[in-house]
């Protein structure tokens, strides 16, 4: 982080939050050692021992940053934007079909919302609805949408990938394997404006280390340090856009491909099933326009462009 990019970091938190100087210990001192613990996964007892503090004084001051930051996180977040995103804009691949695009992350790397705090055994579309029914929970904008992978259920507000047909950008890669059908093609396209998400939480591993590992915390302050650090992962992103460090990129080189719906289980009213059903196809209608505005060079099938921002993407 630069020294001004730190300055006015502490200097926000100081005028929006209760943080303040003690008789021994300034606000930027606590920031700094909030910084080394988060981002070089660094342990107390080195920390106090750089800043020549107790034991008990080098966790109060992680925690009260800690506390502060959680304050500001929510005001650190962009918020959806009404327009559409450049990305989808300046591409022909793109729009119109997925012109009314948001994600938990925009294309600009930025998160928009965050939660934690759930176990890792809990379906998504819990997650997703504890997310919607919150005061100040995650919101879609009129007349948009986001763009979710399967594990959530395809409705007119979350775009899903279609489950059984190829979907990761790894079984579109390579001579002969660009789409076939219109399926095929509206996944390869969900999935690579997706893959802003695989990036962003790459950068956010790389930036954050602490998260390489289980934080040695309880569970309540390891669901408040993804917010922390969310809000300040936007906060560096704006200030220090130009931060060079290796990003742990992970993608889906493992992943499967989809075969199942996986909310087949769930009960669902005759309303519901219906929404479900128009949610479909509406998808579906997506697919094939694309399919069928999809540009012909040459004799060829029309997928030159895919394959090309495939290679890019991976």
């Amino acid at each position: 982080m630069y020294p001004d990019a730190f300055m006015k970091l502490c200097s926000i938190i100081i005028e929006k939050t209760h943080l303040e100087d003690t008789r021994y210990i300034c606000v930027e001192e606590m920031v700094a050692t909030f910084l080394i613990i988060v981002g070089h996964n660094d342990r107390y007892c080195n920390v106090r021992q750089r800043f020549h503090h107790s034991h008990f004084a080098t966790s109060q001051n992680f925690n009260k940053t800690l506390k502060a930051l959680n304050t500001i996180a929510l005001d650190i977040m962009v918020k959806p934007s009404t327009g559409i995103p450049a990305k989808i804009k300046e591409s022909a691949r793109f729009m119109p079909f997925f012109k009314n695009v948001l994600a938990a992350c925009n294309f600009d790397l930025q998160f928009i919302y965050v939660l934690s705090g759930w176990e890792g055994s809990a379906h998504d579309s819990k997650l997703l609805n504890d997310a919607l029914s919150r005061r100040n929970g995650l919101h879609v904008p009129q007349g948009k949408y986001f763009l979710v992978d399967c594990g959530f259920s395809n409705r007119r507000q979350f775009l899903a990938p279609l489950c059984g047909v190829r979907y990761h950008l790894k079984y579109f890669s390579g001579q002969g394997r660009h789409p076939r059908n219109a399926s095929e093609l509206f996944n390869l396209r969900h999935a690579s404006l997706r893959n802003v998400i695989e990036r962003i939480f790459g950068v956010f591993k790389s930036r954050f280390t602490i998260f390489k590992t289980a934080p040695p915390f309880p569970f309540q302050t390891q669901a408040e340090l993804v917010l922390a650090c969310a809000g300040l992962h936007n906060f560096l992103w704006k200030e220090c856009h130009s931060d060079e460090f290796p990003v742990e990129y992970e993608g889906d080189q493992d992943l499967p491909p989809l075969d199942t719906e996986e909310e087949n289980f769930e009960w669902l009213s005759q309303s519901q099933l219906q929404q479900r059903t128009e949610a479909n196809a509406w998808r579906m209608s997506i697919a094939n326009v694309m399919w069928e505005s999809r540009p012909i060079y040459n004799g060829g099938d029309g997928n030159e462009d895919d394959e090309t921002e495939d290679r890019n993407a991976e």
